[in-house]
């Protein structure tokens, strides 16, 4: 009985076969062909070498599309990382990482990022592309400036939770409609990105979820930018659900953080 038991579950999971969630991590050396008019364009990067957020990710692309149309802007939407080099990336003036996970730049790829941002180049960061699997040093201190912990699991995964704006002069909070209590997963990170120099916009209020012992942090950023680079960076870590992007307060976000990043 124990044998058969052991081979229908091993069936069971060659029938199931990899998870979808976990891709095995790949790193491209050939550049995609660019149409030839892009020009101060928006880069829609979702690679995924880490998590890959399935759920979300057609819907999230297309809502990124379309708010760069209806800013009067081209977009290109790839998973090629080889994309990140000098002569592609100036036909840029905006890199979206939608839930971009893992290492997925090679440590050139990552160099032309750094040059990228370093004259003027905006970058608008979305959810996984602010989690742990993030390593190389520049992209940590630059993109996040903390660590991303984890996130409340089981029936607390996904909860209604009260956002706190803290800049509401901010460009990319203009127009956010209060009060707001979005369903997503709220990440929580070991460290506010404050005390590394970066500029909290929005904050979760923890008293209105279950954070969790170890992921309550007291003050808890959400979004936030980095003032100390030339390119303008901001990081949300909303995002999770397809649902997030037709939440009419987060899509006005992603319009004001484009039209700010991309200048």
């Amino acid at each position: 009985m124990y044998r058969l038991l052991t081979m229908v579950g091993l069936l069971a999971t060659a029938q199931a076969g990899p998870d979808p969630h976990l891709p095995t991590p790949t790193y491209d050396s050939v550049a995609p062909s660019l149409p030839a008019d892009l020009r101060g364009a928006v880069l829609i990067v979702s690679k995924t070498n880490g998590w890959r957020h399935i759920e979300h990710l057609p819907r999230s692309d297309a809502v990124l599309a379309d708010i760069a149309r209806d800013l009067g802007r081209r977009s290109y939407a790839t998973e090629n990382a080889a994309v990140f080099n000098d002569e592609q990336l100036r036909r840029f003036s905006v890199v979206v990482l939608n839930s971009a996970s893992g290492d997925f730049l090679t440590p050139a790829q990552c160099a032309a990022f750094a040059r990228f941002v370093a004259r003027g180049g905006g970058v608008m960061a979305l959810h996984a592309a602010g989690d742990d699997s993030h390593t190389a040093p520049w992209y940590v201190r630059t993109i996040i400036g903390t660590r991303f912990i984890g996130h409340p699991g089981g029936p607390d995964q996904f909860q209604p939770a009260r956002i706190v704006v803290d800049q509401p002069r901010h460009p990319v909070m203009a127009g956010v409609r209060l009060p707001w209590s979005p369903t997503d997963e709220w990440y929580s990170f070991a460290s506010n990105p404050a005390a590394r120099g970066m500029t909290v916009l929005a904050r979760v209020d923890e008293a209105s979820y279950r954070p969790g012992g170890k992921l309550a942090m007291g003050a808890h950023p959400v979004i936030w930018t980095n003032p100390r680079t030339k390119g303008r960076v901001v990081y949300s870590a909303l995002g999770h659900t397809p649902e997030a992007y037709d939440d009419p307060n987060y899509r006005r976000i992603l319009v004001n953080a484009v039209r700010w990043a991309g200048r």
